[in-house]
């Protein structure tokens, strides 16, 4: 009999990919979708499927129970400005809420994974069966970033460091060594485009993982829609941080990027503090 594996999805193609790809590796998947954010056809990859609500942690954990579940991964995106308006938690995830004290991401992944490991789910890194993904060292576009723009993304870098280590977002957007937008609950897409509208074109586009960064939950991720909004107010250089960061539709990205003649480049961060790319 095949071991079962728990997904709590999101947005995004992220969720897909991971239940093929652990099915591939001989597991069988049990999804738990977010009605408005997951995509229908999650069900299609899945051999048990449920739907809940953004908050209803007790039916995740007796629909995992009654599904003899034992690990899981949380994958996907939820509209962080949701928990303003659309979380009917129930009664376990109400009494949980109310525990956390601070309410940004970590804070609030850190005790959902918790109350589930109490109940006997550990919860894996989201990267599990899917390394491929994981945004590559070096330039990928055939244009490589200038003196001037090689200036923004180690600045950009430092910067967009400093904001994930106060937990607020884990995207910059610079010109000329001034920080022009600072990613925060919006998301990384409306980032850009406020950034770039501020840095009137030539926007250099940076994120990086957030300082002792979960793999469990919250990777940060790239992938068309980045180029596409980069493309709407004339940014000219995405700089990622290599190897702690997702990259979806490669290809396809990068041929765009090259069309629109935008940069892309994976950024390592040596031990000495250095970057190289």
């Amino acid at each position: 009999m095949m071991s079962k594996i728990g997904i709590i999805a999101g947005g995004g193609q992220f969720p897909y990919l991971f239940a093929e790809a652990a099915r591939k590796a001989g597991r069988q998947v049990v999804i738990v979708a977010h009605k408005g954010e997951s995509h229908p056809d999650l069900e299609s990859v899945a051999d048990s499927f449920s739907w809940v609500k953004l908050g209803q942690l007790g039916k995740i954990i007796k629909f995992f129970h009654r599904e003899k579940v034992r690990e899981t991964v949380f994958l996907g995106t939820i509209t962080k400005t949701r928990i303003f308006k659309d979380v009917l938690p129930d009664l376990k995830g109400l009494s949980l809420w109310n525990k956390i004290n601070i309410r940004q991401d970590d804070s609030i992944l850190r005790a959902f994974a918790d109350e589930l490991e109490k109940e006997g789910i550990a919860v894996l890194d989201s990267t599990l069966y899917l390394g491929d993904l994981l945004f590559p060292a070096g330039v990928l576009s055939r244009k490589k970033p200038d003196a001037g723009q090689r200036k923004d993304i180690e600045f950009g870098f430092q910067m967009a460091r400093a904001v994930g280590k106060l937990d607020i977002g884990q995207c910059v957007v610079v010109r000329e060594m001034s920080v022009v937008a600072v990613e925060a609950i919006e998301g990384t897409d409306a980032t850009i485009k406020r950034g770039g509208v501020l840095a009137r074109e030539n926007a250099v586009v940076v994120k990086v993982k957030k300082p002792g960064q979960d793999f469990r939950f919250d990777l940060p991720a790239t992938g068309l829609t980045t180029i596409e909004s980069m493309k709407e107010v004339k940014a000219k250089v995405l700089a990622v941080e290599a190897g702690q960061s997702l990259l979806f539709d490669r290809e396809i990205m990068i041929r765009q990027a090259d069309e629109a003649g935008i940069v892309v480049v994976g950024v390592t961060e040596e031990p000495n503090g250095a970057l190289s790319f």
